[in-house]
């Protein structure tokens, strides 16, 4: 039995070693759900356990397999990994040390895609106030993308034809594989900074999702949403569509066609102005027409033609309305003259002075109170008596009903 004593170590180390040396676990796929997933910020490496209906199996993936994950695990996501399984001693527990993840029954770029595409659309880069508008006679036009492509050739070909007046200053960018979103970028940052033109074309030709996968990357995205100049996205076929179609202010189905929206055609402007040349000489010459009939009946008017009768007709005239104001103004007084009589006949009507021509007077007491009644005097005391020509002053000696 001592034989066979071990510590826990011991058997763990054991353990381990026969997981080690075992050429199938050494390289195997697993299916799962992925639950309990935590991204370590300081190391980051990946922990988490993939299950199935009846069983987990715990994993970690470290921090240099992990950066090649394209796309953002998530609880509840099902993943294909590929990796060895074997012992943590220390633990006892056995799991899974994954080197590669890819999404089950979905590509990694598409899920990839996705997760950006719904971040950036919250926080509003995909917002269409945010968009500006495109220049309709740009002077200068900046395109960022491969020198060596058909792409560009295309564009330039374009350009030149549609409105040679338009200068083009071309960024060479990595346009397809590592550092290429970052190449980009830096394009739309050199056309911000250093060499301001009015509008700027992004792209480049077809190609599959990997091929294109530069302009789905959130460093573009971002250096796109940041620009100040105008930005036209042209990626691709018409049914290739990128994070930078959707955070650029126009988006072209593809770079010929970028070119073509971003200038006027020369010929159709010519075309345009002869046009409009062409209405500008049918108006003046229906405005002069009108102006030439109305002098000429200006001239014909009967006040050019003899001045004299034209004054005696409105001599005439101011006579008659001079004459017809003196006799409104005269019936206006009459009238006012006449209310101002029918007044003062009121007002002497109701005149006290009136009543005491025929023979009333009217007593006051000593303060100066009209009396109304016998009760209001007495006997020895004073009044003053008002007739129609002036007042005196009595004694009262007796009082009586």
């Amino acid at each position: 039995m001592s034989d066979r004593l071990l510590t826990v170590t011991q058997l763990n180390e054991y353990l381990k070693m026969m997981m080690d040396s075992n050429p199938f676990l050494a390289d195997v796929f697993v299916r799962g759900e992925i639950s309990n997933f935590t991204h370590h910020y300081k190391t980051g490496h990946f922990y988490f356990s993939v299950k199935d209906e009846t069983g987990a199996l715990r994993a970690v993936m470290f921090r240099s397999a992990a950066q090649n994950v394209l796309f953002k695990p998530e609880n509840g996501m099902r993943v294909i990994l590929r990796g060895r399984v074997s012992v943590f001693p220390r633990d006892g527990q056995y799991q899974i040390y994954v080197g590669d993840m890819q999404p089950d029954g979905i590509g990694a770029l598409y899920i990839a895609y996705e997760q950006l595409r719904r971040k950036l659309e919250a926080e509003g880069l995909f917002d269409p106030s945010k968009k500006k508008p495109i220049p309709k006679f740009p002077k200068t036009i900046g395109i960022v993308t491969s020198p060596t492509g058909a792409a560009v050739r295309d564009m330039i070909d374009i350009l030149g034809r549609r409105f040679p007046l338009v200068r083009v200053i071309l960024y060479p960018a990595l346009v397809q594989g590592q550092g290429a979103a970052a190449s980009v970028a830096s394009g739309i940052r050199f056309f911000n900074e250093k060499m301001p033109v009015d509008v700027m074309i992004v792209g480049r030709g077809g190609g599959s999702i990997e091929d294109l996968w530069a302009f789905n990357e959130e460093v573009l995205a971002r250096a796109v949403a940041a620009s100040s100049i105008p930005v036209i996205s042209a990626v691709g076929h018409e049914t290739d569509v990128t994070l930078c179609d959707f955070v650029a202010d126009l988006r072209a189905p593809t770079p010929s066609a970028a070119a073509e929206l971003a200038v006027p055609d020369l010929v159709e402007l010519k075309r345009l102005l002869g046009v409009r040349a062409s209405y500008l000489v049918r108006m003046l010459s229906s405005r002069i027409e009108a102006a030439r009939g109305a002098v000429n009946a200006l001239a014909a008017a009967r006040s050019l033609r003899s001045p004299v009768a034209y004054i005696d007709d409105k001599r005439m005239a101011l006579t008659y309305l001079s004459e017809k104001l003196d006799g409104g103004v005269r019936l206006a007084l009459l009238k006012q003259k006449n209310r101002f009589s029918s007044l003062c006949s009121k007002l002497e009507a109701l005149n006290p002075l009136g009543v005491l021509l025929r023979g009333y007077a009217v007593v006051f007491d000593e303060q100066g109170s009209a009396l109304s009644g016998i009760g209001q005097i007495e006997c020895g005391s004073n009044v003053f008596v008002r007739l129609s020509d002036g007042t005196f002053e009595a004694t009262v000696i007796k009082k009586g009903e």
